[in-house]
């Protein structure tokens, strides 16, 4: 331990702020930022107000948003990273375009689940902490408070799914009493609500979400189930489960690496001991299982005779967290460590996945896996985008970002 770094299991946080990963690509990842802003920038006339939400099979050409979809907010994340980063009001004009979609989200609660924390963190609050503007603070506070109210006794964690018209009996009538790991991500939200406002509520939902999902997401190995089904009436756990992994006892790569992802934020954010020591047992599993080539498969457990499509939004997201997790050990030997396989990821992703420079393309990577069960490979997806320019921006050391 570094005198000065870690006291009392406080972190000096303005060693935190000052924080560099001892990146191995730099070079590498820099001239990948810059070609990936100029790609945003240029996307800013091809959407006009539209939304990415997954590519039109066999292209590099996105189909868009509908008005309750869980993925809009991840081009407005991407125009707000490219805001932070170059200071060009068109990235900041395109994203205040949006506000109106946002506005209708929070307005519809029969929309609402724990996706609240993706749509509004990387929206009002972007816009918030980049611009002081007080309208967004306040929208973002609302968002908060709908997020919050999710957490229905006796459950102990924020009620993530409702179940659709569209749902088969059995999954409509699971989902009421589901946890999901995604919902680990929307926990900043509540945290940053509590900062703002002071009201410890917020982060004692959060707390008490995080926890849950700890205790019964998380694996003795340190794998992960996507889901965990609670009887509603009662509170009583029952089993996990998977809904877009391979099986209910395998670990689904993007799974893992939304929990990875946001234990470390949420550490950053709390303080709380146990997120980043999860985080870093989750973070050697797939240390681990990470392929030669750094770019990791759909999910961790694939038999033999299963074709191992890449998800390179689940590479990402875990290059993300994984810098992130870095940020969190600053000043400790654990900082290089995980850095080293941020790196390994990145720049397999940088080198062999990444398609700006592909004429016409209009997204930033291929081969994402967004449903491997209904046929969802080989996809362009908004999230492993904004993911990857994340990584990338964290690569090389931005440190302030929306969650």
């Amino acid at each position: 331990m570094n005198k000065g770094v870690e006291k009392d299991g406080e972190i000096s946080y303005a060693l935190l702020d000052l924080y560099q990963p001892p990146t191995s690509h730099r070079d590498e990842f820099t001239t990948a930022l810059n070609s990936v802003i100029k790609k945003v920038d240029s996307l800013i006339p091809v959407f006009g107000l539209r939304n990415p939400r997954i590519s039109a099979p066999g292209t590099y050409k996105y189909t868009f948003c509908t008005a309750d979809e869980w993925v809009a907010s991840f081009w407005p994340g991407q125009l707000w990273l490219g805001y932070s980063v170059t200071g060009e009001e068109r990235f900041k004009n395109s994203a205040r375009m949006r506000r109106e979609y946002f506005k209708r989200v929070l307005e519809s609660p029969a929309w609402h689940d724990h996706d609240l924390g993706f749509l509004f963190s990387l929206t009002f609050v972007a816009d918030y902490k980049l611009t002081g503007n007080q309208t967004c603070r306040e929208m973002a506070l609302r968002a908060a408070d709908f997020l919050a109210a999710r957490w229905r006794q006796p459950l102990p964690f924020v009620m993530c799914w409702n179940p659709q018209p569209r749902d088969v009996d059995t999954f409509a009538h699971r989902k009421t009493g589901t946890l999901n790991i995604d919902s680990m991500q929307g926990m900043a939200l509540l945290y940053w609500a509590t900062k703002e406002t002071g009201q410890t509520s917020y982060a004692d939902i959060a707390d008490m979400h995080l926890d849950t999902c700890i205790k019964y997401l998380i694996r003795e190995d340190y794998s992960s189930y996507h889901s965990f089904e609670f009887d509603p009436r009662t509170g009583k756990p029952l089993k996990g489960y998977t809904h877009q992994g391979y099986s209910d006892e395998s670990c689904w790569s993007r799974g893992q690496s939304w929990a990875i992802h946001a234990l470390a934020q949420c550490y950053l954010a709390s303080n709380k001991g146990n997120y980043r020591t999860t985080a870093a047992k989750m973070a050697d599993y797939v240390g681990q299982r990470v392929p030669d080539d750094g770019v990791l498969v759909w999910d961790y457990d694939l038999p033999a005779d299963q074709h191992p499509y890449k998800d390179t939004s689940a590479a990402a997201i875990t290059a993300s967290g994984l810098y992130t997790l870095a940020h969190c050990y600053a000043g400790h030997p654990e900082a290089e460590k995980y850095t080293k396989i941020a790196d390994k990821i990145l720049h397999g992703l940088v080198s062999q996945h990444d398609i700006t420079s592909v004429d016409g393309s209009e997204g930033l990577l291929k081969e994402g896996a967004a449903f491997v069960g209904l046929d969802r490979a080989n996809n362009m997806l908004p999230y492993g985008d904004y993911y990857y320019m994340e990584a990338l921006m964290r690569s090389v050391g931005h440190v302030d970002f929306f969650w």
